[in-house]
């Protein structure tokens, strides 16, 4: 008989692409959460420090050009850029995933049609609607900013989850719902979204994870919120100044650090996801 402690490995070895994912996510939320603790917000404030200090006892990671403190502006600038990815994968999964439910499960001339919706929306440059679009905003708050994003952050989502239900409204248990006189709505709640789950965590995941470089790269353009610190804004003021010619790698590298274990940790989420949601993934693994 396996023993509680071989079946904990089991399950360790099986999952653990998502589980170490979590865990580099978790750290960097952590460190948003727990930095709040240490460091008083004032430190991230223009004349926190004497500007262009390199790391000290005084300022762990040194100071930028405006005297902010690198580690503090990094402590309430991640969870900014963290927010900003969940609204917007979460709306735009959310989105996406009840048009595809529509036109996977109807069919016919409603799926044709948002077909060619999507496939159109696809072929537009994202980055490029993106730009013009904040930079016709102006100032744009955290909240406006992810909304933006999810704008056009459904389409993948719902071509996934289409083809999905086109796969899943055939088969036999569906079949037997709508023999019995289910509705509609009863069928694609109880019988398709619990099948669904997986796939939609793994895109919310994918979402997440494209949603913050998305915001990364407007704010480093100077396009996204002013008002809050954020990767994408320390990134900004580093390119303003100068931090790499006057090599300034405290200014620069810490936030290339976080951006890296940050993806890495989705990455590899997302790939767990997918071989939970996908048997044949976790059978050749």
């Amino acid at each position: 008989m396996e023993s509680n402690e071989s079946r904990f490995f089991s399950v360790l070895g099986r999952h653990s692409l998502l589980i170490t994912g979590s865990i580099l996510v978790l750290l960097i939320v952590l460190f948003g959460l727990v930095g709040r603790l240490i460091v008083p917000v004032d430190m991230s404030e223009v004349g926190a420090g004497l500007p262009a200090k390199p790391p000290s006892a005084e300022h762990w990671l040194g100071t930028d050009q405006q005297g902010r403190d690198i580690l503090a502006d990094l402590i309430y600038g991640t969870p900014t850029s963290l927010q900003i990815g969940v609204i917007a994968g979460v709306f735009g999964v959310a989105l996406g995933a009840l048009i595809g439910l529509i036109a996977g499960y109807f069919g016919g001339i409603i799926d044709e049609v948002i077909r060619v919706i999507v496939d159109i929306l696809l072929t537009i440059p994202g980055l490029m609607v993106l730009i013009i679009v904040a930079s016709m905003l102006g100032a744009v708050s955290v909240e406006a900013m992810a909304l933006i994003i999810a704008a056009l952050a459904w389409m993948l989502p719902a071509r996934a989850v289409r083809a999905q239900v086109l796969t899943i409204r055939e088969r036999m248990y569906v079949q037997v719902a709508r023999f019995n006189g289910a509705s509609n709505l009863r069928i694609i709640i109880g019988e398709l979204l619990p099948n669904l789950m997986p796939y939609l965590a793994a895109n919310l995941v994918g979402a997440i994870s494209g949603a913050i470089l998305a915001s990364v790269g407007l704010s480093t353009l100077g396009l996204g919120p002013m008002s809050k610190p954020s990767l994408g804004l320390t990134f900004y003021w580093a390119i303003t100044y100068g931090a790499l010619i006057r090599q300034m790698w405290w200014w620069f590298m810490p936030p290339i650090v976080i951006i890296i274990i940050l993806f890495l940790g989705l990455f590899l989420m997302s790939q767990g996801l997918d071989k939970i949601a996908n048997p044949r993934l976790q059978s050749k693994a």
